[in-house]
């Protein structure tokens, strides 16, 4: 089994991924916020300057720089100052308390330069005798922009710690699913293997042993009779894993599915089970609807399948002398198939795990560990439902429910022909 910090580590590294990426987002989108700002900050101001440029060149110097609007105060105070500057070079304030103009080539057009320590942005205009020039701090505009950078380093940071934690939660509950899968299916394929061990280890024994000395034909054909019963278990295995892998690995086939009548499979497995219930003297009882009510849509071989698998685990554990019952009932569109025992019963702990491949109740020998397993994957083709629930014989109740199929002129029953599972003879089958 995997440790819990290698689980973290994983889910460590997926949230770093994650993180990751959205920290590239963030500044990507916060790169082309602060573009976008100060692409409208800089339009903004330009348009300002122009329109101080136009009051002044119509002679309204005094809307273009009110000298109320600056008393000595600091130049970032004041919205604009223009000047003008004579052709040879003369540079006159039209604004009162106007920093210094910086020397440049006025031709027009906007540009920044450092005045008085601040940084300014300018804009001019040719005018008769020389330009005016228009210009105002844009230390406000710095302001704005390092407050709202301050705001995004906050709110950025805030996000990818969130981002990490998030996805390392839902990494870690990600991958406890998935970590499930893998044991179970490392727990499937060390069973397995031990199943497939067992009946080789046996034949290897025999023929060991066979080889070992001369025998008499008796001796012989006894060893030749304990290889072939243990080669007969270890192709029932086989089988049942290659049915298993087709219904997992594939849809049913359309072409088998058919109107199916529970209550005449019901009837099929009850005579066929009847000899095991006289060996074991099992009181095997059924109740049942009138044939043609009980309908579902599914492939008649699994249903037969199914019904066996459960009526011969009912057989082995009700025991000698035991009780079982075998139950089909229609209700709102519904059919239902209830398989009860009088046996020990089957713990709560272990309900959720009896259709796991290979898992048994009890450790007895005999059977493969598969009878169940292939019983849920007929139930999950068949889209019926599972319950499993105290019998009132004293066991375990197994409960399917299947959608009621509409009425067809021909309602095929169980099929007579033997299946891919071989006809009992005593109570043999474990889950």
């Amino acid at each position: 089994m995997r440790r819990p910090d290698a689980r973290w580590a994983h889910a460590a590294r997926v949230a770093l991924a994650a993180t990751a990426i959205v920290a590239v987002a963030t500044v990507l989108l916060a790169v082309g916020v602060n573009s976008h700002i100060e692409h409208n900050l800089t339009r903004d101001l330009d348009s300002r300057l122009t329109a101080a440029l136009d009051a002044a060149a119509s002679g309204n110097s005094a809307s273009a720089g009110s000298p109320s609007a600056h008393r000595g105060g600091d130049v970032d105070d004041v919205p604009d100052f223009v000047w003008q500057v004579n052709r040879d070079g003369r540079v006159t304030a039209l604004t009162i308390g106007a920093p210094i103009l910086p020397a440049h080539a006025w031709a027009g057009g906007a540009v920044t330069l450092q005045a008085d320590g601040t940084t300014f942005r300018f804009a001019s205009k040719a005018a008769p005798g020389g330009w005016l020039v228009a210009g105002a701090s844009e230390s406000r505009a710095h302001d704005a922009r390092r407050d709202l950078l301050a705001a995004e380093v906050v709110l950025g940071a805030l996000l990818l710690v969130v981002t990490f934690i998030g996805s390392f939660i839902v990494g870690i509950r990600a991958s406890a699913p998935i970590e499930l899968i893998r044991r179970r299916q490392a727990e499937f394929t060390a069973d397995a293997s031990h199943e497939l061990r067992t009946p080789l280890s046996v034949i290897e024994a025999e023929v060991e042993l066979a080889l070992g000395r001369v025998r008499s034909t008796e001796e012989y054909r006894s060893t030749l009779e304990r290889i072939g019963s243990e080669s007969q278990r270890l192709r029932a295995i086989v089988d049942d894993l290659l049915w298993l892998a087709r219904a997992d690995g594939r849809p049913p086939d359309p072409d088998r599915i058919a109107t199916v009548d529970i209550s005449a499979s019901v009837a099929t497995a009850a005579t066929r089970f009847q000899a095991v219930a006289d060996t074991g003297s099992l009181a095997l009882t059924t109740r049942t609807e009138p044939e043609g009510t009980a309908r579902v849509q599914g492939d008649p071989e699994g249903i037969d399948r199914l019904i066996t698998v459960l009526v011969d685990n009912a057989c082995k554990y009700a025991g000698t002398g035991g009780s079982v019952e075998i139950g089909v009932s229609v209700s709102g569109g519904r059919v239902v198939l209830t398989v009860d025992d009088s046996g020990p019963g089957i713990p709560k702990s272990d309900r959720d795990l009896v259709f796991d491949r290979f898992h048994r109740v009890d450790q007895e020998p005999g059977g493969t560990g598969l009878g169940l397993a292939i019983a849920d994957a007929v139930v999950r083709s068949t889209s019926g439902t599972w319950s499993i629930t105290d019998s009132a014989l004293g066991g375990a109740r197994f409960e399917i429910t299947w959608r009621q199929a509409a009425r067809t002129p021909t309602t095929p029953t169980a099929p007579a022909l033997p299946t891919a599972t071989t006809p009992p003879t005593a109570p043999s089958s474990l889950p």
